[in-house]
């Protein structure tokens, strides 16, 4: 798979990961790490882990949420 990103510029790069929310294939200088906190349900509700998950966007998608989050 290639990156969706680098063929839109006219290149053909490997894709190291796939975008959780739109499922283009990126590349490295694409790729933007967006980890969030874990959370697990328990008997008492939810509970939130010490790690955070790896969640891999690509940088439209992560352009997107920073929009949505207003930084």
């Amino acid at each position: 798979m290639h990156c969706y990103d680098c063929h839109q510029e006219g290149k053909e790069t490997t894709a190291l990961a796939v975008c959780r929310d739109c499922g283009a294939g990126v590349c490295s200088r694409h790729l933007r790490p967006d980890p969030e906190p874990v959370r697990r349900s328990t008997s008492s509700g939810q509970v939130w882990s010490g790690q955070e998950s790896r969640r891999m966007i690509c940088e439209t998608c992560h352009r997107t949420y920073l929009n949505e989050r207003g930084a």
